[in-house]
């Protein structure tokens, strides 16, 4: 049974912070920010927030639980982990934080009511996903399943059985996280969700306006089965807009997949993170 959270807000480190924090306000129609040291970057669905630090590398990502149910269910889980500190952003009310094994620092909060806020981007689009590349995936994959209690959709292991990527939920929404295995460990790729083919071409549309040119797609997944493409931050990070992610049945089977470039694009080439 998933642990019944979604993600609620990435925190990157930049060499640029203010420079990162103005792309995605203007490519993803958000409102800018400072609270503190950190530049914050929200609109209905999303907040990303940036502070200075080396680039690539993920501060901390946020979920909340989404009901008090699911919170007390979760707190009980992981009464006996180690506690890491909660971020001063979150620190105001109850917050749980815990670091895995490459060292990043993963934030659960309880359900809360959030101001909806304003947007000037073209279409809907919600914080769905985030990726992180490591060298031990098999050792991240077991902190996430068995200790935080997230469920693994899918697996992609190269032909001698080896581990290569997997992809784990924490609602029914096919992979809220997921890990590839690369010569080193950093950052990969956030994900904003939006509803339709149409707002992906709108989406498409408003990335050329701003002449932000898409770097892999418009593909589709094997994993998640979701239609997507992505962008480049001034970082070199990532940026996903996708639709049709898979929603998964509690008792739904682990699926496996080849490590190859189709399973991460059914529909042509793909961004190998090896």
């Amino acid at each position: 049974m998933e642990i019944q959270a979604s993600l609620q807000c990435i925190h990157l480190n930049s060499p640029q912070p203010q420079a990162l924090a103005g792309f995605y306000c203007n490519t993803y129609g958000m409102t800018l920010a400072q609270t503190g040291d950190d530049w914050v970057c929200s609109a209905p669905g999303r907040t990303v927030a940036i502070s200075s630090g080396a680039a690539n590398q993920l501060r901390y990502a946020q979920f909340d639980l989404h009901s008090p149910e699911a919170w007390a269910a979760f707190t009980a889980r992981t009464l006996n982990l180690p506690n890491a500190t909660v971020p001063a952003r979150l620190s105001s009310g109850s917050a749980l934080a815990f670091r895995d094994p490459d060292g990043n620092l993963m934030v659960f909060t309880p359900a809360a009511e959030r101001s909806a806020g304003s947007s000037t981007a073209p279409s809907p689009a919600v914080l769905q996903h985030f990726a992180v590349r490591t060298t031990r995936v098999a050792e991240m994959l077991a902190f996430y399943r068995d200790q935080l209690g997230f469920v693994v959709s899918d697996e992609v292991r190269d032909e001698t059985g080896t581990l290569r990527a997997c992809f784990l939920r924490t609602d029914p929404l096919h992979h809220a996280m997921a890990l590839f295995g690369a010569p080193a460990a950093c950052f990969d790729h956030q994900s904003f969700e939006t509803p339709g083919w149409d707002d992906m071409k709108r989406w498409g549309d408003h990335m050329a306006a701003l002449k932000v040119p898409i770097v892999w797609g418009l593909g589709r997944h094997g994993p998640g089965n979701d239609v997507f493409f992505m962008v480049r931050d001034p970082d070199g990070n990532l940026a996903e807009i996708s639709s049709e992610i898979e929603s998964c049945a509690p008792d739904r089977p682990t699926g496996q997949w080849p490590h190859e470039e189709r399973t991460l694009n059914l529909w042509g080439k793909a961004i190998m993170r090896d």
